[in-house]
């Protein structure tokens, strides 16, 4: 336990930190995986509808990692990393593939 005022006031300060990082951690684990399944969707079944849906995801996942980053919670090249699994996995999804003669 803490014995003096700046100690517990560290206390505070670092829980209140763990539970807005997990909270942005969270959420974005949530869009990220989201924004895989809407991909094999596309993928299984391409409609217009679910290569907006791609889109719209993809759009969702890197505004929360920006942010993430932006507040500290992700460090830059973390958030980089994140980013472009997720462009590389749209991009395989949503390109069509060169028809070879």
């Amino acid at each position: 336990m803490a014995n003096n005022k700046s100690s517990k006031k560290r206390i505070e300060i670092a829980e209140r930190n763990r539970l807005r990082n997990r909270s942005y951690k969270s959420a974005l684990r949530t869009l990220m995986k989201r924004c895989f399944s809407a991909c094999t969707a596309y993928g299984q079944e391409p409609a217009t509808e679910a290569k907006v849906a791609v889109e719209t995801s993809l759009n969702a996942a890197f505004s929360k990692i920006d942010k993430a980053v932006k507040v500290g919670v992700l460090h830059r090249n973390t958030g980089a990393n994140q980013k472009s699994r997720l462009s590389a996995a749209v991009k395989k999804v949503l390109e069509p593939k060169p028809v070879e003669a």
